[in-house]
Formats: structure tokens, sequence, C-alpha cells
């Protein structure tokens, strides 16, 4: 059903021909609504003959006007409760009868299923859609809604509808804790309320993630506990509160992100992982999903990948000129290993996909596996592992080297075997790029030799290898300038008379700090490394080789942007391994 067209349907049954559904699609190009509505208002088919012949083709009953009997809704089921008022008025929808978990409901639009899905999630029934017209649903929605209390002076059923939807709007009020974040988040809402076939629990789902897009929050967590909701946000690396919606309502929120994201509502006692693509103004965000199972419900983690919000190129990164050139000057070499490090939450990823932007050219073929994929770029090839059907980095790097490849870019080289098939991939004349876990990057190539890459093969095939961290930027509003002393900064003497620390304002939720940079080390493979690798010297050994070649560590780089005013001395401290 869901591949059907309404137009091919139309001409199939003789009603219309290809040139008027032709017409009737330049129409709708140009005013937008739907092409059954078009083509009823050109006169070219009637609405009876339309839903007539959609219900013929979807095997699906069609209740025509002239029999009203079978549009009144069965007494006394409560079906008035079970689907609003203000839902059916503005969805076309008229519940009829109730049978255990089915509900029986007329519809004007059988191949909404989106809101066939709303509908399911409101009432938590099986939906058994039958076919009527526009004119017959409302005649009978307003019979059966709006009819029995008007006479009485009682309120009625749309006086409550009306009355709720300003109660969702006070609860959009209570969960907006800033008030630049308030005014956007009620003109949002407003205009949801405004869209047909929004219920309250889609419109707070919608209110959380456009919230956290536009506190510029890097993940959003649900959590649920005995008799209350956590919900939280990371932004610059850290947690904030939000205020919660009520209790009652985690489950119909859980259930509303899992149908959006395809997972199985059903499945509550297994990890599930899947993704959503929101629509934000021009842009497109998406979001990667994880359910796991906990003693009090279903905790969610919505990770937010914004590509309009991050520079995907080297430059907006954070890095300093120097090291952009020696990053480039690398990415140019015709084969080699390229190496990202640092910990979880590093920003890894993100440098990885600047540093393959630098590396597209029509003239190569670039090839990614990854877990999952982040960002789609366009002129890339780009696969998704799949473990559970046997495709893992290492089995899809065999398969990539059977595809002519320039360049190769994997998510996280996690065992030997991955390992193995990039070294032997830089050997054979390709650019291979990938991350791995360690705090500094000399540190890389022992982790390489420990999971058991012989050093003679790393000595030809590495080419560089970073490590970063994510260093946050001093809010520029609240910002406050003191005149550095040696004693409190452990003997270091900064090039500036005067440096920043945090402070605290509104607009940076009082934390002292907005926004977040790259601070890194960039260690070039040159012959004096590669002498030392070949050697199996340290890495302490070849960090301090490294260094004398001129490699600025992070805590060095971290110690410009304090200079520069950008951030503290005590987040430098903070991203540092050592201090040094």
């Amino acid at each position: 059903m869901a591949h059907l067209k309404l137009g091919e349907i139309l001409i199939k049954q003789g009603l219309i021909t290809e040139n008027q559904l032709e017409e009737a699609i330049e129409i709708q190009k140009k005013d937008k609504g739907r092409i059954g509505e078009i083509l009823i208002k050109q006169g070219i088919i009637s609405e009876e003959n339309m839903n007539a012949a959609l219900g013929t083709q979807l095997g699906m009953p069609y209740y025509t006007s002239d029999k009203p009997e079978l549009l009144t809704p069965q007494p006394d089921q409560g079906l008035e409760k079970i689907v609003p008022p203000d839902f059916a008025t503005k969805n076309g929808i008229l519940p009829l009868s109730k049978q255990l978990n089915s509900l029986t409901c007329a519809v004007v639009d059988p191949l909404d299923l989106l809101m066939l899905d709303n509908l399911k999630i409101i009432t938590g029934c099986e939906i058994n859609p039958v076919i009527a017209t526009r004119s017959a649903i409302q005649e009978a929605t307003r019979d059966f809604y709006f009819s029995k209390s008007s006479d009485s002076g009682m309120p009625t059923m749309l006086d409550r509808a009306v009355e709720r939807s300003h109660s969702e709007k006070k609860t959009a009020e209570i969960l907006t804790p800033q008030r630049k974040t308030q005014a956007t988040a009620e003109l949002s809402l407003d205009k949801l309320i405004a869209q047909a076939g929004e219920a309250p629990v889609i419109k707070l789902v919608d209110l959380i993630i456009r919230q956290a897009i536009d506190e510029g929050a890097s993940d959003i967590h649900i959590e649920p506990f005995e008799d209350k909701i956590f919900l939280r946000y990371r932004i610059d690396g850290h947690l904030y509160n939000i205020p919660p919606p009520a209790a009652h309502l985690h489950l119909p929120i859980v259930s509303r992100i899992k149908i959006l994201a395809k997972l199985d509502i059903a499945e509550k006692r297994l990890p599930q992982d899947g993704a959503i693509t929101a629509k934000l103004e021009e842009r497109l965000v998406d979001l990667r999903v994880s359910t796991i199972p906990t003693v009090w419900g279903e905790k969610v983690v919505m990770r937010i990948l914004d590509k309009g919000a991050v520079p995907l190129e080297l430059t907006g990164l954070g890095f300093d000129q120097k090291q952009i050139d020696i990053l480039r000057k690398s990415l140019s070499a015709p084969y080699g290993l390229f190496f990202v490090t640092g910990p979880t939450g590093s920003g890894k990823s993100t440098s990885l996909y600047a540093a393959v932007n630098e590396t597209i050219d029509p003239r190569k073929n670039i090839i990614t596996v990854e877990d999952p994929v982040e960002y789609k770029i366009e002129g890339i090839n780009q696969v998704n592992v799949k473990p559970d059907i046997g495709l893992t980095f290492a089995t899809a790097l065999k398969a990539f080297l059977r595809q002519d490849p320039d360049v190769i870019m994997v998510g996280e080289t996690r065992d030997l075997e991955t390992a193995s098939i990039c070294v032997r991939a830089a050997l054979t004349g390709h650019f291979v790029l990938s991350t791995l876990h360690t705090n500094d990057a000399a540190s890389a190539i022992s982790r390489l030799i420990d999971i058991g890459v012989p050093n003679y093969l790393l000595t030809p095939s590495l080419v560089m290898i970073m490590a970063q961290r994510l260093v946050r930027k001093l809010c520029p509003e609240c910002k406050e300038a003191y005149e550095p002393t040696e004693e409190q900064h452990g003997g270091i003497k900064f090039k500036s008379d005067l440096v920043y620390r945090a402070k605290g304002c509104d607009k940076c939720k009082q934390s002292g700090y907005k926004g977040r940079l790259v601070v890194a080390e960039v260690l070039l493979v040159n012959d004096d490394i590669r002498t030392l690798i070949s050697q199996e010297a340290t890495s302490g050994a070849i960090k301090d080789a490294a260094r004398k070649n001129g490699m600025v560590t992070i805590f060095e780089s971290a110690l410009k942007l304090v200079e520069k005013g950008i951030s503290s001395y005590e987040e430098a401290c903070r991203v540092s391994v050592d201090g040094q």
C-alpha cells in the first residue's frame, strides 16, 4: 500500500488520463495541495468516484454518503475520548467502533501512513481504516463530537480541545529554560498546533528535538526513573538538566521516537539502534537513536549530527595554519596510513571527515566503511558495517580492495585483522585514513604494535598521526580578564599580559563557555621517526624526537588559545594528558 500513488490508481481505473494527471502535478508544484483534491477542484473527477476507485484498488471498504448509518459511531464505547476531536477534525477521521485492540475508523486518505501511525500512537490500538468522502466525514464528525453538549450549556468537545491546546502551550513554556529559546519554541509550537494531525506527544518530541538543535546540543538523553523523567542535553561536552515532561509521558515519547527511527515498538527488553532525519528550515539534520532497557523503562539517547553546524573542513575546526599545512602535505601523499587518535568524544570522526574532504577529487575513487555513517558526503562511497550479517570492518575492507580504490577511510581500527588490512592496503598503493583510541600521537604506534602489527610494516606505511581533544571556548559575553602570575599557573609564562577565565552568564547557562575548538598534536612520520619505529623505541622516545622536529603538543596548542583569549588555562589543563 505504501508504494501506490493515487494518480496511478485513477489512471488504472480509467477515471483520468495521463495528460490530466500531468497537468494536476504541475498545479501541485505551484500551489501545493493533494493530487486528488486538485482533480476534484478541476471537475475532472468526483470525490465519490475517486474514493470508490481507491477502495477497489486497496481492497478496503468504501462507505458512501447515501448510507449515513454506516458513518454512525458505536455508542457507549468512549470513542470520543479515544480519538481527540481536534485530531479527528484536522485529519478527516471518524472513529466507528472498537473491538478488543482493533479500532475501525473512517478516513479520507488511507494512503497517509504517517497519519495512521500517529493515530495508532494516540489510541494504542491497531487501526482498521475504511474510506469515506471528506464531506461525509466532516458532517458525521460534527454530529458526533460537537452537537451533544451545546444545547445543555455544558462545555463541548471543541471547547475542551481549545482548552487543551492552551494547556499544551503552557507545557512547552515549562520545557524551555532560556528566554530566547522559549520564544522560538512557542513560535514553532503555534505552527505545529495549526498543522493537521498533530497529537500532544508528537508536538512534544518535535519540541525536544528542535530545542536541542537550537541550543547546539550534541546529544539528547531521556532517562526514566520511578516517578519522574530526566531530560538532559549535552552542550559543549557537558550534560545539562532541562525541565522534563511529566512521568506518564515517558512511554508515548519513547514509542514516538521508535516509530521515527524505524525501531520495534514492542521490543523493550533489548537495546536497539536506529536513525532519524529531521528537516530544520532549509537543512537536514540526522539523529542517531539508541535505546537500552533500564529497571524503570527504556532510556533513549539521540546523537545529533548537524552537518550545517559543524564545518567539515580543516580550516574551521581550530587547527593553526602550520598544522593545516602539515596535514594537507600528508593528505596529498599517493599512499600511506593517516591516523587520528583521541578518547571518545574528542572529535575524531569530524576531523576524519574534514581530512577525507581534502582528498575529494573526481579522478579518485574514495570509499569509507563506518559504524555508522555519521555524515553523508557527496562524491564518496560510504558503507555501514552490519556485524549481525557478517559485514565487519575487516570484511568490508577486503571487498574494498577489489573495488579499485584510491582513498579508503575506516571509521575505527579495533583489532589486528582490520589493522593488518589497513597496513597492507597502504603498502599496495592506497591512501588509508582511520582512528585509534590513544591518549597522544606517539602512543598510537605502540598501540598498533601491541595489537600485533609488525614494526617493519609500520615503518614504510605510516605517513602521519594526529592526536586531538576538544577545548571549550570562553563565552565572549562574560569572560573575565586577569593578570597571570607564574605561581597561579605552575611556572608558565604567558606571552600576553592579560589572559581570561570563565565567569558565567545567562547566554552560556552560567558555565562561562560557549562552543568548542580542536587542539591537536600533529606527528609527521619522517626518517627520524621511522628509524625509531624500526628500533622498537618507546612512545616517550618517539614523542621527544617529534618535539625536536617541531611538533606542538596538545597542551601547548591549548596554551596558544589561552594567550589569544579564546580559552582558559583551566581548560588547557583539563584536556591535556600530562600538562606539558
